[in-house]
């Protein structure tokens, strides 16, 4: 009854849904992953001592980046816990690698035009 075309039109359409379906599996798991990440930034970071290190700001893959005072500090995620309203950071930071981390993301994110139209790092 069914033709060569019949099956491979049936067949096309069984393939095209299951990738529709997993695609949408892998939005869900994406828009989570965001969702938390969002949930870190605007918080305060403290180290193990109780001792305000600075702010979150961004989450740049698997690195917060924390303002403190007028630099910049990347820690990795694997070392930040999250308390109720504050992040703490587990462990000794290697401050110098953290400037690093912070001083790397801020040179690729911050990037602004000036009035002659040059675009200049900084604020």
């Amino acid at each position: 009854m069914f033709t060569s075309t019949h099956r491979f039109v049936i067949i096309s359409q069984a393939i095209t849904g299951l990738f529709f379906f997993s695609r949408k599996k892998q939005k869900s798991a994406d828009s989570e992953e965001d969702f938390y990440k969002n949930g870190l930034t605007c918080r305060f970071v403290l180290d193990g001592a109780g001792r305000k290190i600075g702010e979150s700001v961004a989450v740049d893959e698997d690195i917060l980046i924390i303002k403190s005072g007028k630099t910049y500090l990347g820690v990795p995620l694997k070392h930040i816990e999250e308390e109720e309203k504050t992040l703490l950071v587990k462990g000794l930071v290697d401050r110098d690698k953290a400037q690093q981390l912070g001083e790397k993301w801020r040179a690729e994110s911050f990037c602004i035009m000036d009035n002659r139209g040059e675009k200049t790092n900084g604020f």
